[in-house]
């Protein structure tokens, strides 16, 4: 071949063939051996076999195009080139795999449009045998007055392909897609490539040093995709227990994780002795060779993470040069599969913790569903939404939705300590205003420099949603921080959201803090109550308001006889956006509320007779209600130390008000009163103080709870 410069007139085919001329040895053919061996990632030929002017140079050629994007000339001499099958007026496409040739077509024929040239794509072609080349892709327009293209190819050395590898094997956090980038990396070795992981890596647990009868390993990748044949282990099976054991003996020789050889399908089976476990281990009822690379963490002394496998026809042998870039790139990436462990650790607590706040039943006096959808795993898997409903020990039903910033355990330990804070104090009787005050505290503490900044995360504009429902009276009050509006639907079937008051949120600076407002609203029994987070109704693509309006109107379709968790889902399902960015949460509540004849409301004033007054009205109900002798005499002498108190130490209108509830009866007595009243210690000759500790031996639980007029003490007796 001419070498030669050419004239200024050539093409870019003539440009780019006359320089193979200093790239192909004299003299030297094309390798015959086997057609794109899939041995030697930058040649079918070894490269200790080659000349030594032209190891490292031959990675050069070209193909021109017509407009058609058929072949019509081809300068692929370069032994690398070996086994790509590119005849005269075959289309060029015919080299690429299926999944790529929308994408090259585009670009080829956009070139043609634009004459604007498309320069190192990195991109895989496919030999006659089915292996794949990695080459750098340029493509020119034709110097006029010639038409069509021509497409420079440039295999990717070692080295590059190498670079190449790691660099894509550590752009995901999932274990699993990083073990299948580093088996489809290593394929360009071989005709299969496998890793198979530690149980413990893969679940995420911490990796130790363990006894070598204990290990176990899973089969976290395989490539290519295609038909097993019967037994053989595939993806996400665990490899038999003596596969493994036998494993981890051959990689630690020495108590030293080394890399092996097993030559031949005789050797194979020798070491395996089982046809079960060669049926299980060899993808080929043909001679095959295999190499097995520890993954190995680097300490003292180091861990192993699994072992990568490379299976390949046994007339190609493995040559030390190919081992050595195998554990160069396994060694590479190792660090990453560790990632991902750490990670799949991450999410597993994340999740547990998640799904563990999550909402119980209701009890009877209101229904609870939720769906709670994370974000895909490589944003951190899931992030800070919450959701939980549960009763309250004054037969009134809490229902909370969280929304923390960020995703991942920081996020996940702030959201788990305001959930489990905002459950304390609302079971303490406080109001929901007044639980976000402290949440709105928790979380400017939890800012400072020495507990928020410092760990690398803030939850300042977290959003909360609180809303106490009363069986009783049907009321329903919410406040709010910085979240969106909840849904409501009555029983006629208007829905639409609640007109709250815009709040910055928790952990607003001072100057912007505003107190936080009570919106209270009657609830009829058959209303459904939603409350949710951002990430179900945000779309770039539509205004937030209409995004409202899409889950008001699927919430406003749920039949009152529909199941609720199915209905839940549902919603989610219509109004969710088509590409989930966030976290998405729903809590959907339907209102049902005490019967009116378990129930029974008294308003007495505040004087000497009030007790007397109370025992008469309670005990006529009771006998209505044919509580037995000894529970009415308990309940009677409740009430009277209740309405004395009340009397004695608040004053105003007092409210007495009796609720049966299945085996227990409730009874609260309101008053105007903020004093609290607690359980103290009395002396033998002290007159006062005796009345609490009457109420608390007659009771199972009593409470305090907070009104807007004063405060409601509340206890529960068994039936």
């Amino acid at each position: 071949m001419d070498s030669t410069p050419p004239s200024s007139s050539s093409s870019p085919f003539d440009l780019v063939s006359s320089a193979l001329g200093r790239y192909i040895p004299r003299g030297q053919a094309a390798a015959p051996g086997p057609a794109g061996s899939p041995a030697d990632p930058v040649g079918a030929a070894p490269e200790q076999d080659l000349p030594a002017a032209g190891r490292q140079e031959q990675i050069l050629g070209a193909v021109n195009l017509d407009r058609e994007l058929r072949v019509t000339h081809r300068n692929l001499e370069a032994p690398v080139f070996a086994g790509l099958d590119a005849p005269t007026g075959s289309p060029f496409v015919a080299l690429l795999p299926q999944g790529d040739v929308p994408t090259v077509t585009r670009r080829l024929r956009q070139v043609l449009e634009t004459g604007e040239a498309h320069v190192a794509r990195v991109q895989r072609l496919r030999r006659a045998d089915g292996s794949e080349l990695v080459v750098s892709m340029s493509i020119l327009p034709a110097a006029a007055p010639q038409e069509g293209l021509t497409v420079s190819l440039i295999a990717m050395a070692r080295r590059l392909h190498l670079y190449a590898a790691e660099t894509a094997i550590g752009t995901s956090l999932d274990i699993g897609e990083t073990a299948q980038s580093l088996a489809e990396s290593l394929l360009a070795w071989g005709d299969v490539a496998a890793i198979d992981l530690d149980f413990a890596v893969w679940t995420g647990e911490g990796v130790t040093e363990r006894a070598q009868d204990r290990i176990r390993l899973r089969r976290a990748a395989l490539v290519p995709d295609r038909a097993w044949p019967e037994g053989y282990v595939t993806l996400g099976d665990d490899l038999p227990g003596e596969a493994s054991r036998l494993l981890a003996q051959a990689i630690r020789r020495a108590d030293t994780p080394q890399s092996i050889v097993v030559p031949d399908r005789a050797a194979i089976e020798r070491v395996l002795g089982s046809p079960r476990l060669v049926r299980a281990l060899v993808p080929s009822d043909r001679s095959v060779g295999v190499a097995c690379v520890p993954l190995v963490l680097e300490g003292d002394p180091p861990v192993v993470l699994g072992v990568a496998e490379v299976w390949r026809r046994a007339d190609r042998p493995f040559a030390d040069s190919e081992l050595l870039d195998l554990e160069e790139l396994v060694a590479r990436t190792s660090h990453h599969v560790d990632l991902a462990r750490q990670h799949q650790r991450e999410h597993t607590q994340v999740l547990a913790l998640q799904r563990r706040l999550l909402p119980r039943s209701g009890g009877g006096t209101i229904q609870t569903a939720s769906v709670y959808q994370p974000t895909t795993p490589d944003s951190a898997g899931v992030g800070g939404d919450w959701v939980n409903s549960f009763p309250l020990p004054d037969g009134r039903t809490a229902l909370v939705v969280g929304d923390v910033v960020g995703h991942g355990l920081g996020a996940a330990a702030t959201m788990g300590q305001l959930s489990m804070e905002a459950r304390a104090l609302l079971s303490a009787g406080l109001a929901p205003d007044e639980v976000l005050e402290h949440l709105d505290e928790t979380v400017t503490l939890l800012d400072d420099a020495e507990t928020g900044l410092a760990a690398g995360y803030s939850a300042l504009g977290s959003t909360c949603c609180i809303a106490v429902y009363d069986p009783v009276s049907h009321r329903v009050a919410l406040s709010s921080a910085g979240h969106l509006p909840p849904i409501l639907v009555s029983p006629d079937g208007r829905a639409g959201p609640l007109a709250l008051h815009p709040h910055p949120g928790l952990g607003a600076e001072f100057a912007l803090r505003e107190p936080f407002g009570v919106h209270t609203f009657v609830a009829p029994p058959g209303s459904l109550l939603a409350l949710y987070t951002d990430g179900l109704v945000e779309d770039p693509a539509v205004p937030i308001d209409e995004g409202i309006g899409r889950l008001a109107d699927a919430v406003a379709s749920v039949h009152p006889w529909d199941p609720l968790q199915q209905a839940a889902r549902r919603v989610v399902s219509e109004v969710m956006p088509a590409r989930q960015r966030d976290d998405v949460t729903l809590l959907l509540a339907r209102m049902i509320g005490y019967r009116k004849e378990d129930t029974a409301t008294w308003r007495l004033p505040a004087r000497d007779d009030a007790a007397v007054r109370a025992r008469a009205l309670v005990s006529a109900l009771l006998r209505q209600w044919r509580t037995r002798d000894g529970t009415r005499d308990s309940v009677l002498l409740l009430v009277s130390e209740l309405v004395t108190n009340a009397v004695r130490h608040a004053g105003g209108p007092i409210t007495v008000r009796l609720i049966r509830d299945g085996p227990g009866l409730l009874c609260e007595v309101g008053d105007t009163g903020n004093g609290r009243p607690r359980l103290g210690r009395a002396g033998l000759l002290d007159d006062g103080g005796r009345g609490l500790h009457v109420v608390h031996r007659l009771t199972t639980r009593w409470g305090v709870r907070w009104t807007e007029t004063g405060k409601v003490v509340w206890a529960e007796v068994v039936r």
